[in-house]
């Protein structure tokens, strides 16, 4: 998702442990740093400056590396011993020295292994390739919606939304929520997922981006996209990434299956409900998100005596509904609180 986009992490962690306050949960144990960490693959102690946007990014194929090592240290098999490589890689039929660069840190794997590597691992999509605030954002949404009161929307009245979030089709959406994913080979499912972003993300002018232009935004060839456009073949890691980026998706939209998607999906917008719900009980902290605080106070400070009392008034009132008002400050001489 793009920077200028995405919401504030610190406040979504503020809320979220609000939430789990208020659900009799401990905090620590719904988004302390170990649990964010296992669910992003972040480190953990990168996760404070994740948290607050002050953390570097991690270039690609290191973020990949470590995401696969932390996966090997922290979901090992019933013995509690790391899986061995040939075990991993014999679950996707490739040999385990097909990931020895990967493991080393000295190569990325294929598509195709490393959808392999996440699935054997049971994590989402993105995992080895979401950027680290997005891995976090995705770790607080999952949070969010286990310790939230509100069930999760079907969406079956809104198909076009989900398929707008998801990639998919509405006949693949109908069929996922009744329990029937259709399962495409990862060539064509990337290939439409790739068709789906061009279609409905365009330009300006409404038309789609160039494969140039997609290309361009990470320092490849449009050339290097034509097999992908034409769904004959299917992108590096790199070039994956690179198109989520583009278009501001998730980092595991090309990859992840239908479930995942559609849950993904439902996720977002539960908790975008909830958001929803919260300022509805709080219409002054809408009107404050909607138009800016600061926005607020510089227009009233071109308000008229008169106008500054209308407004302490009606402060006053929506105050008083919500049960919190005191004693009222004082005017000054001029009439300005």
């Amino acid at each position: 998702m793009r920077a200028a986009v995405r919401p504030d992490l610190a406040a979504i962690r503020r809320r979220v442990e609000a939430l789990s306050e208020r659900r009799g949960l401990d905090p620590v144990d719904v988004v302390g740093m170990e649990r964010l960490s296992h669910l992003s693959g972040v480190d953990p102690g990168r996760i404070p400056q994740v948290v607050a946007g002050t953390a570097a990014e991690v270039p690609l194929e290191q973020r990949v590396h470590q995401r696969f090592q932390r996966l090997r240290a922290t979901r090992r098999d019933k013995h509690g011993r790391e899986w061995p490589l040939a075990a991993i890689a014999d679950d996707f039929d490739a040999p385990g020295a097909s990931l020895g660069p990967l493991n080393a840190g000295t190569g990325l794997p294929r598509m195709g292994h490393a959808a392999g590597v996440q699935r054997f691992f049971g994590v989402y999509a993105g995992f080895l390739l979401a950027d680290s605030k997005s891995a976090v954002e995705r770790a607080l949404a999952l949070s969010a919606t286990a310790t939230a009161t509100a069930t999760a929307p079907d969406g079956r009245d809104d198909l076009a939304h989900l398929s707008y979030l998801t990639g998919m089709t509405p006949q693949a959406i109908r069929l996922t929520l009744d329990g029937a994913p259709p399962r495409l080979p990862l060539k064509e499912q990337v290939h439409q997922r790739f068709e789906h972003l061009r279609r409905t993300r365009v330009r300006e002018d409404g038309q789609a981006h160039s494969l140039a232009a997609i290309a361009r935004s990470f320092d490849a060839s449009g050339q290097s996209l034509t097999r992908l456009a034409q769904g004959e073949g299917l992108p590096n890691l790199a070039a994956a990434a690179g198109i989520q980026r583009f278009y501001g998706v998730d980092g595991g939209f090309l990859l992840a299956d239908d479930t995942e998607a559609l849950a993904t999906a439902l996720a977002l917008i539960e908790a975008e409900l909830e958001s929803a719900e919260r300022e509805r009980e709080n219409p002054m902290l809408a009107v404050m998100r909607a138009h800016d605080v600061r926005n607020i106070v510089t227009r009233a400070g071109r308000l008229s005596p008169r106008g500054w009392k209308s407004l302490a008034d009606h402060l006053d009132d929506l105050l008083a509904r919500e049960g919190q008002l005191g004693r009222p400050a004082e005017p000054d001489e001029e009439g300005a609180p």
